[in-house]
């Protein structure tokens, strides 16, 4: 079972995805008003069972940044063996991750363009799994760590690459352009450990493969980001973590080859699905 956040005919809606369309739940559902209460109520099972012999009421809509109202979205930066390579600055792989702050604003949902802003043209792309906290807890230890994850879903964390450089401590001005990355196209309920061990990523640009890595290699595991987060910070369901990036995005190439209006960005994990986007120039 997969489940949106979406919009058709001016509202907005959260449903379950099928191959005809969207069956909205939302309207049967006045206890929880977004996707994000069902998360925070525990409750994706039990909207699961709702779907049962209702029929599609969509099949003309827009998908919406999944989640377009979570509070608190923490990414991990230089994640995969090659990322710190890439920087090629003579360092050593980091002891501890490095974690920055990612607005729900700046994200968009499956189906939409990416938006390039006028001030700057280095928007590039960062294909990732993110996951959704659905039971909080504080100094969570590494081997409950996946007993706290809800749902899955995918992320391209697009990023302006010159404004992480505007200053020397942090990069969240040039992660957080509005509508600069995508995070969808909906949640997928988390059963398995598998679902994340045996992941494989990929990125396309253009129909070009530019990412593909497996979460088995990641630097810090999605358990140890888990417990690490969770030892100065209590998780609250609703959190979400995205995971980390491959080796790949535009700036690392000798030109870089950053996202321009046309282009077509696909993230894909078997299992999860394709967020598949667009871009676009801001207009102002």
């Amino acid at each position: 079972m997969k489940f949106a956040t979406y919009s058709a005919g001016g509202e907005t809606f959260y449903g379950a995805v099928t191959d005809a369309g969207m069956i909205a739940l939302s309207p049967d559902c006045p206890q929880w008003h977004t996707l994000l209460d069902v998360v925070r109520a525990g409750a994706l099972d039990q909207l699961a069972g709702l779907t049962a012999g209702k029929a599609v009421t969509h099949t003309e809509f827009e998908y919406e940044m999944v989640l377009p109202n979570a509070p608190r979205i923490l990414c991990v930066g230089v994640n995969f063996p090659d990322r710190n390579a890439e920087y090629k600055d003579g360092s050593d792989a980091p002891k501890y991750m490095s974690l920055f702050p990612r607005f729900a604003s700046g994200f968009t949902g499956h189906g939409r363009n990416l938006v390039r802003p006028p001030e700057n043209e280095t928007l590039d792309y960062e294909g990732e799994v993110a996951i959704v906290i659905g039971k909080g807890g504080r100094r969570i230890a590494e081997t409950d760590a996946y007993d706290h994850i809800a749902a899955l879903t995918l992320c391209n964390e697009g990023t302006i690459r010159d404004w992480v450089r505007h200053a020397k401590f942090n990069v969240t001005q040039g992660k957080n352009w509005d509508k600069s990355g995508a995070m969808g196209p909906w949640l997928v309920p988390f059963t398995d450990a598998a679902q994340l061990d045996d992941a494989r990523i990929t990125t396309h640009v253009n129909g070009e493969l530019r990412q593909d890595d497996t979460l088995s290699r990641m630097v810090f595991p999605i358990r140890r980001e888990i417990a690490y987060i969770s030892t100065f910070m209590t998780l609250q369901p609703g959190d979400i973590i995205v995971t980390g990036t491959p080796t790949g995005a535009g700036a690392r190439f000798d030109p870089p080859r950053y996202l321009k209006p046309g282009d077509v960005v696909e993230v894909a994990v078997e299992g999860i699905g394709v967020l598949r986007n667009g871009v676009e120039d801001e207009v102002v």
